[in-house]
C-alpha cells in the first residue's frame, strides 16, 4: 500500500488553547488564536498537490515532535492537523469514513527539530 508522508517543520500548534471569544450580532462566536492561525497558513507550503482530495478510507498517523516537554493534548494536535488537511484540500473531509483510524499516532520530545510527520496509508475498511 502507498503511503503518503507530510513533513511540517514547524512547532506544532493546537487549535482550542487561547482560542479568542467575540460577540457577533449578539452570539459569542469562537475564534482559533494568533498563533494557530499563523500555524495554518505556515503549513500551506508543505501540504502536496493533489488531483483530488482524498475520499476513501485511510489509516492517519501522526507523529508530532515538541520543542517543550510541557504536556499537551493529543487530540487537540489531532484535531489541528485533521483541520490543515481539509482546509488545504488533502482530505475531503475528516470524518470516520475517510479518516478510519489514528493508530500509531504519538507525541515526542525533539527541542531542536521540533514538527509534525504525517503518515496517510489507504486501508481496506470493509466491514
Amino acid at each position: 500500500m502507498e503511503i503518503v508522508k507530510i513533513e511540517i517543520p514547524i512547532q506544532p500548534v493546537t487549535k482550542k488553547n487561547h482560542s479568542n471569544v467575540v460577540m457577533i450580532k449578539g452570539r459569542p462566536i469562537v475564534l482559533p488564536s494568533k498563533p494557530y492561525l499563523q500555524y495554518e497558513k505556515a503549513c500551506k507550503q508543505y501540504m502536496p498537490q493533489l488531483d483530488k482530495p482524498i475520499d476513501y478510507p485511510i489509516n492517519l498517523k501522526v507523529h508530532y515532535y515538541m520543542g517543550t516537554r510541557r504536556k499537551c493534548d493529543i487530540t487537540n494536535l489531532l484535531q489541528a492537523s485533521f483541520d490543515i488537511l481539509v482546509k488545504y484540500k488533502v482530505l475531503e473531509d475528516d470524518n470516520y469514513s475517510i479518516v478510519s483510524s489514528v493508530d500509531g499516532t504519538q507525541v515526542f520530545y525533539d527541542k531542536d527539530n521540533p514538527r509534525c510527520e504525517i503518515y496517510i496509508e489507504r486501508i481496506n475498511n470493509e466491514q
